[in-house]
């Protein structure tokens, strides 16, 4: 929706084909007796995308469109030691306090020094990663690690730290800050013993940019970015499945549809998942030799929505983090060889303010996610395994549920199409590339890919610079250096 609001404005004819009956992909809600949540993101990093969107499409501004909150405190976190830590929102000062203060003197500086060292690789991945067509030498993002380690003695050798869980262990030298920063990979279903150091980036966005939430639910957003693309005269087609990108001399000539209806088009932009644009595009190869290749996603999310009676408690914070209690365990489950649901897995609570989400002030809304593997078959009591971690942030958690309903990878696949509804994660420097998506440009004449599954990868923000690059390589051509 962002590429084609866009492109709208720069004078194309734009229709959206949607194999569902709606739009938003996985940016879904359910309601339910006069309960409302979020099943896919809960909170909004990076802003700024999406108001620039609204700037460049139209006179009414994101915040005229929807009601922006900022969170504050930005996360609480629950330790597996029962340590806590109530982290302000965008504020290095603040942070550095709140963690000397719960964990200890020191803590704070240290977690502070690596923001720095942080920011020194978003500074130098910031453009390439998220505000440029991907590099034609992308090889060079995939080679350097952007991330200046410190150098660690171990063994008698000098080394720099070259994995996420490395720069925990060797410079944050605390096992709750090395827990606080691996949770920004594992929300995102990376596993930060393999995750480059160039992860980083990560937490230093959430700190710098804060973490924002749309009153309504993550919901209003897309309802409003939806609304901007048809007052912009796009056109929407829901229930319509592209059964097949049809070619004619060389470029692409328009989408063949589910029952043979053929919708011609001079251009294609295609927000789907690599197994299913292999599908779409028959007898021609969407990538060459010497790109960056398809990502399949390993990872996916598990969701447990819950009603409650007894309303939210003031003082409440928005998001609470409670840590798994055996990080190892935790981490071999899910990314080991036999990939499956952790037992007391990292659970992420969302806990809003927000009366627009519960039938009355009695009464409140949480929801409740952690990471499972893709494709994994989560059995019915599995939601129970949440609701026990969730105990440790909310207690008497069960006592207070009225019912609650769970989103599986089966409801993400069904959502999105991505095969065992695998979730994408955000391109990152480094790791020879592992993490890097391909570009938004194909090798079929006039076929572009955008969203999680392709340059700059997963995540709201993501979302939002795919359809600025795409909207730049159409109307500006190849020669298109990237968004301002």
């Amino acid at each position: 929706m962002a590429a084609a609001a866009r492109l709208a404005v720069a004078g194309h004819r734009v229709a959206v084909y949607e194999r569902t009956q709606t739009y938003g992909g996985a940016v879904r809600r359910v309601e339910r007796d006069g309960f409302s949540f979020d099943t896919g993101p809960g909170l909004l990093p990076l802003p700024a995308v999406w108001r620039d969107l609204f700037v460049k499409t139209g006179k009414e501004p994101l915040e005229a469109c929807v009601e922006l909150v900022q969170v504050d405190p930005s996360a609480r976190h629950v330790f597996a030691d029962g340590t806590e830590a109530a982290l302000p929102n965008a504020s290095r000062a603040g942070v550095v306090a709140a963690l000397d203060e719960a964990l200890g003197s020191g803590t704070g500086r240290r977690w502070g020094d690596f923001l720095v060292r942080a920011r020194d690789a978003w500074d130098r991945t910031r453009r390439p990663l998220l505000e440029e067509p991907l590099w034609p030498n992308w090889q060079v993002l995939a080679e350097r690690e952007p991330y200046p380690a410190v150098p660690h003695k171990r063994l008698l050798r000098t080394r720099r730290a070259g994995t996420l869980a490395e720069v925990g262990a060797w410079e944050l030298r605390d096992p709750r800050l090395a827990a606080l920063l691996e949770s920004h990979a594992l929300a995102h279903g990376l596993d930060p013993r393999t995750t480059p150091a160039s992860a980083a980036v990560l937490p230093y966005m959430e700190h710098v940019f804060g973490t924002w939430y749309v009153r309504g639910g993550l919901r209003e957003l897309a309802r409003a970015v939806y609304e901007r693309c048809t007052a912009r005269k796009v056109e929407f087609h829901f229930g319509a499945e592209v059964t097949g990108v049809l070619e004619k001399d060389g470029r692409v000539a328009g989408v063949e549809l589910a029952g043979g209806t053929v919708a011609e088009a001079d251009l294609v932009v295609a927000g789907v998942a690599p197994g299913v644009l292999d599908r779409l595009v028959r007898g021609a190869a969407v990538r060459g030799d010497g790109e960056v290749p398809a990502r399949r996603g390993t990872a996916s999310r598990l969701t447990v929505l819950l009603a409650l009676r007894g309303g939210r408690p003031a003082g409440t914070a928005h998001r609470t983090v409670v840590h798994a209690a055996d990080r190892e365990a935790e981490l071999e489950s899910l990314f080991g060889p036999a990939a499956d649901a952790a037992a007391r897995p990292t659970v992420t609570v969302l806990r809003p303010d927000d009366p627009g989400l519960v039938p009355d002030s009695g009464h409140e809304a949480v929801t409740l996610t952690s990471v499972v593997p893709a494709g994994a078959r989560i059995p019915g009591r599995y939601a129970e395994e949440l609701i026990a971690v969730a105990e440790r942030a909310i207690p008497g958690l069960r006592d207070r549920v009225l019912w609650h309903e769970v989103r599986t990878p089966a409801d993400i696949a069904e959502a999105t199409g991505a095969e065992g509804g695998a979730v994408p994660a955000p391109a990152l420097a480094a790791g020879a590339g592992r993490l890097l998506h391909p570009s938004n440009s194909t090798r079929v004449d006039g076929l572009f890919t955008v969203g999680g599954w392709s340059h700059p990868g997963g995540g709201l923000p993501h979302a939002g610079m795919s359809g600025a690059l795409v909207a730049g390589l159409i109307v500006e051509g190849p020669d298109f250096r990237g968004s301002q």
